[in-house]
């Protein structure tokens, strides 16, 4: 017997097994923590670069974890319909999270004196408030912190939203899920009560997450970035930041709904009017992460205080111009007009093109704005001493989305289905109500099995 729409999701969302990115990321995690402890060994100013990258990854790797989450809370406040069917694969980026923190407590132990060496040195000349604001103690404990309030708030987030389709798949479950699922969603039924309590939670948590990942990440941003070159300063940095990883959420979204659709048997149920909905999202947020990055260039050219306009030259001369070339192409210039048509944003192919684009000049751009400000060198360099953290922090970063993937169901039954309901019917009037969706572009008709009640 043919099982309905519903079996069939709580059967798909436990089908993920993510074999390549368990692979991948111990195999990358592994090679890297060989690299990185041999760079450490292998005298203080090799273990000055390795320590160095591994700050710049931190920050990256951190703000893909958190902005993920933060798309999440986003989607939760604004009521958002079209996101049910993708919004687990950006749920699970909240695994990384705990990572995060263990490798901020070794940038503040371990790797201190590699990364904020400089900027110690220049305290004696600097303001007694802003010395205080900038030393060891303080600035390790309000990252902390943060961090860590982050960190709990976008488990519990997670974990809301986790509970009902836990309790949904308990009968789809293998024997060990199963007892599981069941203690994780003890408490939970499908009473109209308890269905209303734990949305009423879930619509508490998102807006304490988002309100905390704007506080977190502007912190990130001034003491993981501007403290490097204290005597510069720029109160729209914590916005760019926090932004840019909110953008880099979206064109990671875009890869691991193209890749986890197919893995999980659904790619025919994430419909080309989705991507498009994620699309226009990574397309908006490009044009805004180039707003930012203007508005806080513009004033310090204008401005033209040598104080301020030191670390702009810095990098946009010499050796590390070419680094930040690269990063105006590949995070506006070939985005932008890349995903400015309809097609694009609905094509996986081009889709993921433009998203792994923008994520390598994310990437870029981190290591833009932090390694000018401590390393010795004139220019840019990349050898196996910065490979080395640098395939540690992406091997880890797999590594934990695939735990999740293989121990919390990757589709949400309930919110699929919201998405789903919604696309019903719709590509019988595409043709004549949409100027941008055709017929082809919804979840036909005939996988959505109908309901006894009128739509």
């Amino acid at each position: 017997m043919t099982p309905t729409l519903r079996e069939r999701l709580a059967q798909q969302a436990l089908a993920g097994r993510y074999g390549l990115f368990l692979g991948v990321g111990g195999g990358l995690a592994a090679l890297g923590l060989i690299l990185f402890v041999q760079s450490l060994l292998a005298g203080p100013a090799i273990a000055d670069r390795a320590w160095q990258l591994f700050h710049v990854n931190w920050i990256y790797f951190s703000g893909l974890s958190a902005g993920g989450v933060a798309f999440v809370a986003v989607q939760k406040i604004s009521n958002a319909k079209w996101s049910g069917m993708i919004i687990r694969f950006a749920e699970a980026l909240v695994a990384f999270l705990p990572v995060s923190l263990v490798g901020l407590l070794l940038i503040f132990t371990a790797g201190y004196e590699s990364i904020y060496g400089p900027m110690q040195h220049a305290l004696p000349e600097l303001q007694h408030g802003k010395a205080v604001w900038l030393s060891h103690g303080f600035m390790f404990a309000r990252l902390a912190v943060g961090l860590l309030a982050l960190t709990i708030a976008g488990w519990m987030l997670v974990w809301a939203d986790l509970k009902p389709d836990m309790y949904a798949v308990t009968r789809a479950a293998s024997e060990e899920r199963r007892l599981r699922y069941e203690r994780w969603s003890r408490g939970y039924d499908q009473s109209s009560a308890t269905v209303a309590a734990q949305e009423d939670r879930i619509h508490r948590l998102a807006p304490i997450y988002a309100v905390l990942y704007v506080y977190v990440f502007t912190l990130v941003a001034f003491d993981a970035i501007m403290a490097l070159q204290p005597h510069w300063f720029s109160n729209l940095l914590g916005g760019w930041i926090f932004m840019g990883a909110f953008l880099s959420a979206h064109m990671l979204l875009a890869l691991l709904m193209i890749y986890g659709s197919a893995h999980l048997g659904v790619k025919d149920l994430v419909s080309p009017k989705q991507r498009h909905d994620l699309g226009k999202l990574c397309f908006g947020f490009t044009v805004f992460w180039t707003y930012l990055m203007w508005a806080q260039f513009l004033v310090i050219w204008y401005g033209n205080l040598p104080e301020e306009t030191g670390f702009v030259f810095a990098r946009l001369w010499g050796h590390w111009l070419p680094i930040g070339v690269a990063v105006l192409w590949g995070m506006f210039i070939i985005p932008f007009f890349g995903l400015l048509g309809v097609r694009p944003k609905k094509s996986k192919i081009t889709l993921g093109f433009f998203a792994t684009l923008s994520l390598v000049a994310l990437w870029l751009e981190r290591y833009l704005l932090v390694m000018p400000s401590v390393s010795p060198l004139p220019g840019p360099l990349f050898e196996r001493h910065e490979a080395g953290p640098t395939l540690l922090f992406a091997g880890l970063f797999l590594l934990t989305y695939a735990l999740f993937g293989r121990t919390f169901p990757m589709i949400s039954p309930r919110l699929a289905e919201i998405t789903l309901d919604r696309e019903r019917g719709h590509a019988t009037v595409a043709a004549e109500f949409d100027h941008e969706e055709g017929p082809g572009d919804y979840v036909a008709d005939e996988l959505l099995e109908r309901r006894s009640r009128p739509r």
